[in-house]
């Protein structure tokens, strides 16, 4: 996973650099017609109180964390294939989220920051400039020390963190908050990444569909043996009954 995220990162700049036109006016208009008024919205955001922005805002940075953290706890309380789906997902569902960023390239939900009391500086306002020097040929030199997500269509971050709560969801402990904790990523995704309302949608529409061809990934991948073509079935349980002083069936350490 940490070899996919740097070499997605390298890609993404790759696709940015050799990108066409920019779709910001298309998104826009889509988040427009469904509603969302982001200058009300952020308006509204920037009165919230401050613990609730900053939580909001710890959430969203936390992502790497949520990853690492679900891959240690599905490991280890045993439950390889979920983590191996789960991890088969968060990598297609990278991987899309390139590809789609190269044809549908976009700077972002930007806003100005210095306009807002208590809103912090999102990702896209942030690297606005380094996508528009990637674009225009004036950046030419990747610093490996400082790689940073560009991508604004689909959200990667509504996407994985989804994907993550798919992952924990068996394990009933956790259930609750980490499905808190995933809502207040993916809410705050817009405000602190700088997304529109439809990256997050489709980040979240991308998620069911890598999630859903992860299954067949996976069960190909545990099923290298054959074992689960139909007749087949699995062996009889040993018996260890002694008769007549001989031992029937073979021996097994528990």
């Amino acid at each position: 996973m940490t070899l996919f995220t740097i070499l997605g990162v390298v890609l993404a700049y790759l696709m940015a650099a050799a990108s066409g036109p920019l779709w910001d006016g298309w998104l826009t208009g889509v988040d427009e017609r469904l509603g969302f008024d982001w200058p009300a919205i952020l308006a509204v955001a920037d009165e919230l109180p401050r613990p609730i922005l900053l939580i909001a805002g710890v959430a969203y940075h936390s992502l790497v964390l949520q990853m690492v953290a679900c891959v240690l706890v599905l490991a280890g309380t045993g439950r390889l294939e979920r983590l191996q789906r789960t991890m088969a997902a968060a990598i297609l569902a990278g991987g899309v989220t390139v590809l789609v960023s190269g044809l549908l390239p976009a700077t972002g939900n930007l806003f100005d920051p210095d306009r807002y009391r208590q809103l912090w500086t999102s990702v896209a306002w942030r690297d606005h400039g380094l996508v528009l020097g990637l674009r225009d040929g004036s950046i030419r030199q990747l610093d490996l020390s400082h790689m940073t997500g560009i991508v604004s269509f689909p959200s990667y971050h509504a996407a994985l963190a989804a994907i993550l709560l798919w992952g924990l969801y068996p394990l009933t402990q956790l259930r609750v908050p980490a499905a808190i904790w995933a809502g207040l990523t993916i809410l705050a995704t817009p405000l602190f990444g700088g997304h529109y309302a439809v990256d997050v949608l489709a980040g979240l529409l991308l998620a069911i569909v890598a999630l859903s061809v992860a299954r067949g990934l996976a069960t190909a991948a545990s099923d290298r043996d054959g074992m689960r073509r139909r007749g087949r079935r699995a062996t009889e349980a040993v018996r260890m009954s002694r008769l007549g002083g001989r031992m029937h069936g073979v021996e097994v350490i528990r």
